[in-house]
């Protein structure tokens, strides 16, 4: 009998990843779960954040923001705005948006309209710089 359990990652564009994994976790708003085979069922909400999947020599890291998981015994959906797989990344690109976004941040000021979208966009670079970096370790 098998260890493993289809993941699916959809965004409103495309399939991203469709493989039979071992092994997710992913950033739930109320924390960060893993899922085995056989999980018991449940639906969340997910926050930005990474998802990592595994099974044998086969290892993913997505970088997601926000959406929804659905959790079965035989599969676990999850249906986010964006994720990209950590070999898709630029990390230099991905810096570059990070030291934007910390300089946008600094400029304002709690009260402005703009620091929730400016935060945001903050955790969203450094969500890619650390998911683009698990290549290099």
């Amino acid at each position: 009998m098998s260890d493993t359990f289809l993941l699916e990652i959809v965004t409103p564009y495309a399939l991203i990843l469709s493989e039979e994994v071992e092994y997710v976790t992913a950033p739930g708003v109320e924390g960060e779960f893993g899922v085995l085979k056989g999980h018991t069922p449940f639906m969340t909400a997910l926050k930005p954040g990474e998802v990592v999947c595994s099974k044998g020599n086969f290892n993913a890291a997505l970088a997601v923001s926000w959406g929804y998981a659905e959790v079965t015994h035989e599969k676990v959906i999850v249906l986010v705005e964006t994720a990209e797989k950590a070999e898709e990344i630029d990390i230099e690109r991905a810096k570059t948006s990070l030291t934007k976004a910390e300089e946008r941040l600094r400029r304002l000021n709690k009260e402005d309209k703009e620091y929730l979208e400016a935060a945001a966009s903050l955790e969203k670079a450094v969500i890619r710089v650390q998911v683009a970096g698990r290549l290099s370790r």
